[in-house]
């Protein structure tokens, strides 16, 4: 772990001219930073969602401007429900209406949502625009803006339109984590704890001993949290960053919570409450193929994030069937990452489907 370093800048280290810092700085640095990036002052596109608008705007308009950018913000609608081809016209519409040029940057300022929209419309306007992550929820921060995933989703799936992006530079100021609602919070732990279950036993200890602190968003335990998990985040895609092998391991939890979002509906679960009711099926399956697998402990952990009760009405063929278009099949076969040990993960595509519809039935709570 890097605790020692918690200020330090952590790289990204990719092939070619790819590789880029997530940097912990006060948001006002972000002008300084960009220059760092190597982007220079002109025409900038922020994309951000009208909650994040009233809190951060001001400042970053302000900051852009003092250092000679001239920004234009498109503020959009909250909810998974942006990530749609709708919206990204409108973001296709507003940059090439004021006449953008190769070297005009996108500055994603929002959660998953804005990322992953604003980091596609940058990788296709003019071929490729420079992008920027400026993440202000827990779950932007510690994993969805690190690793070039971008994307929409589509009425078969989520994020099945989409292309690997690199940003030029992420921007981590967790002072930005204090006007979440709770419910942002807590869910965008799940993405934590996912990191420690697949990658580091060390944290997922740490996380069981503040998880308290951490629930409250007690600034001693804040940045802790955030560099720790962003760390594994990093680690793992210099190593894999287009998901021909260990990147694959990310997906704990999410075969399951992406077919539940599927099932429900996008919205009436935030996609850590998802990802969280997935790990729960993750490790009830784990445990049946790794039977030294402290399944009481892993579950313990992961039942600290709150999740709507799921209605009745919802089975375990809806949910199961709702997995048939997810992308991480490989020649029509499903792939699972499952658990040997807290802190070692694997993927398999050799499970019955007896597995996964008990794996279901137990993460529903349904006898």
């Amino acid at each position: 772990m890097l605790l020692q370093n918690k200020d330090k800048p952590i790289p990204i280290d990719l092939s070619g001219d790819r590789s880029y810092r997530l940097v912990f700085s006060p948001i006002r640095d972000l002008p300084n930073q960009m220059r760092e990036a190597g982007l220079r002052p002109g025409k900038c596109l922020v994309i951000t969602d009208t909650n994040v608008a009233g809190h951060y705007r001001n400042v970053v308009v302000a900051s852009l401007q003092e250092d000679g950018w001239d920004p234009f913000v498109l503020a959009l609608p909250p909810g998974e429900e942006t990530k749609s081809p709708k919206h990204l016209q409108a973001i296709y519409d507003a940059a090439l209406n004021w006449n953008i040029d190769r070297k005009t940057p996108v500055l994603a300022l929002g959660g998953g949502v804005i990322g992953d929209l604003a980091g596609y419309a940058a990788s296709t306007l003019l071929r490729g625009l420079p992008f920027v992550q400026v993440p202000t929820s827990l779950i932007a921060q510690v994993d969805s803006s690190i690793g070039g995933k971008t994307g929409i989703n589509h009425s078969e799936g989520k994020n099945l339109i989409g292309s690997f992006y690199q940003p030029k530079l992420v921007l981590i100021d967790t002072k930005l984590l204090y006007t979440l609602p709770r419910r942002e919070w807590t869910s965008g732990l799940a993405e934590a704890i996912k990191h420690a279950l697949i990658a580091d036993e060390t944290f997922f200890a740490w996380l069981e001993a503040e998880m308290i602190a951490i629930l409250a968003r007690d600034p001693r335990v804040v940045q802790d949290l955030v560099y720790r998990a962003a760390a594994i985040k990093a680690q793992v895609v210099s190593n894999d960053e287009f998901e021909q092998k260990s990147r694959a391991l990310l997906n704990f939890g999410h075969t399951f919570g992406h077919a539940l979002e599927k099932a429900l509906g996008y919205g009436v679960l935030t996609h850590g409450e998802a990802v969280a009711v997935g790990m729960k099926a993750a490790i009830f399956m784990s445990r049946r193929f790794n039977r030294k697998l402290d399944q009481s402990r892993a579950l313990a952990l992961v039942h600290a994030i709150p999740t709507p009760e799921i209605p009745s009405m919802l089975g375990v063929v809806d949910v199961r069937r709702a997995m048939s278009s997810d992308k991480k099949k490989v020649l029509e076969r499903l792939n699972f990452v499952l658990l040997k040990r807290i802190g070692d993960a694997y993927v398999t595509d050799d499970v019955t489907l007896s597995d996964v519809d008990n794996a279901i039935a137990f993460s529903l709570g349904r006898p």
